[in-house]
């Protein structure tokens, strides 16, 4: 299961290289440890700008730079400028705390500056460097007439990694949000002929509820009624104009992290921890809405049970983490061949469950052999040995009369039996009456 629940997926891989730059052997010894363990991403150390920039030309794929200002071979305005000019992700790290100069570098394209002798700063910096790495795969739409101010919005956005769309009014907007599934972040000015923010926030909730979009709401105008108005018509958050880059990034964080983890507990609810696939209870709820909902016209429904051959013979003879690789495995190709209106799940032990959608008994008897051919291929490396299984597979239709799911999941176990009754590794399918 992907540890992004929600994420826009990607079609060519993101870059993950991290380059550290700083001449405290302790502190980049402990960060690089630190994001490499918890993040798994590659990170590089340079004490210089010239051992900087012989990494940097030398490996590709970088991602974010974190460097230090006190460098043998650059002062404090010579090394943010060296990695901003070459366009990189930037983040500075400071030891000694200086407003003026926080300032000064805050004014440049860089992400944040953040001191590194205060309690916290380790995980605040793994923090952030997380954050920007999962930004990467996240869409956040800026909704605001002024092209000045909805473009410094969207530069800021794109700054800290989002994917940043633009639209100058509130029908714009929802035509991009219908458009774009991406979209987890909108950003909702209130001043907009036509259709003002908050007007715009109740219809965009129509579209997409609160644990799948974030909203912000936006204004310069101090009537202290807003607020409440937006947040009482879906926002999640409101910032007042004129507001900092730090104030913004900061409430844009709190609010994504917010939809991550309920997406992650979503998951947990939702979803078998070992395969990643749908539990029971998911299964029960998604294919009792299917069926409710099912038209004579929509073409048929099945059934299937799948079960593992002889699963407690690999649990005695490889171990219980052999029999969990064999779950994982066959969830695997269980996946691969669950088709975009069909469900799938593990149902328990070592037995799933599918709901095809659309396919006749030929074409349902020839999915599922498929299917049964695919997971008898697989060789699971245990070691020095390699495990090779089998499943039995039993499947009903939905009949013209109409059938409960408790039916049909009934009829699918009972053709289940038939089909270990008659030596397993093989599909048995109901006739139709």
């Amino acid at each position: 299961m992907s540890p992004y629940p929600h994420a826009t997926p990607t079609l060519t891989p993101l870059p993950q290289r991290i380059l550290l730059v700083e001449n405290s052997r302790t502190f980049t010894t402990m960060l690089r440890e630190a994001i490499e363990q918890r993040l798994e991403l590659p990170v590089s150390v340079a004490t210089t700008l010239a051992e900087a920039g012989e990494l940097l030309d030398r490996e590709d794929g970088w991602f974010l730079v974190l460097t230090g200002l006190v460098l043998a071979d650059g002062d404090r305005d010579q090394v943010v400028e060296y990695f901003v000019g070459r366009g990189l992700s930037t983040i500075v790290v400071s030891g000694v705390y200086d407003e003026d100069l926080r300032k000064r570098v805050l004014q440049q394209d860089i992400i944040d500056y953040v001191l590194k002798n205060t309690p916290g700063s380790l995980d605040y910096l793994v923090w952030l460097v997380q954050r920007l790495e999962r930004n990467r795969r996240i869409a956040a739409l800026v909704v605001d007439d002024s092209p000045s101010a909805r473009g410094y919005a969207a530069s800021l956005l794109g700054l800290y990694g989002y994917q940043a769309i633009q639209a100058g009014d509130g029908p714009s907007a929802l035509q991009a949000l219908e458009a774009n599934p991406a979209i987890r972040l909108v950003v909702v000015d209130q001043e907009m002929p036509g259709m003002d923010g908050v007007e715009l926030t109740r219809r965009l909730r129509t579209l997409r509820a609160r644990d799948k979009v974030a909203v912000i709401g936006i204004s310069g105008n101090s009537d202290p009624s807003l607020i409440p108005r937006f947040l009482k018509n879906g926002a999640n958050d409101f910032l007042r104009k004129p507001f900092s880059r730090e104030e913004f990034f900061c409430r844009i964080s709190q609010n994504v992290d917010q939809l991550e983890l309920i997406g992650t507990l979503q998951d947990l609810a939702t979803r078998d921890f070992l395969t990643g696939l749908p539990n029971r209870r998911n299964f029960l709820e998604q294919a009792t809405h299917r069926l409710e909902g099912h038209a004579p016209g929509d073409g048929r429904l099945a059934v299937a049970m799948l079960d593992i051959d002889h699963f407690k013979h690999i649990n005695d003879s490889h171990g219980h983490e052999a029999g969990d690789q064999a779950l994982r495995a066959v969830a695997a190709v269980l996946h691969a061949h669950t088709r975009p209106r069909d469900i799938s799940a593990r149902f328990g032990g070592e037995e799933f469950c599918l709901l095809l959608n659309g396919l006749d008994e030929d074409a349902c008897a020839a999915h599922l052999e498929q299917l049964r051919a695919a997971i008898a291929a697989l060789e699971v490396v245990l070691g020095e040995h390699t495990l090779r299984m089998t499943v039995s597979i039993g499947a009903c239709h939905l009949q013209a009369g109409g059938n409960t799911l408790h039916e049909l999941l009934g009829e699918a176990d009972r053709q289940l039996y038939l089909a270990k009754a008659g030596g397993r590794n093989r599909v048995h399918i109901a006739a139709t009456p």
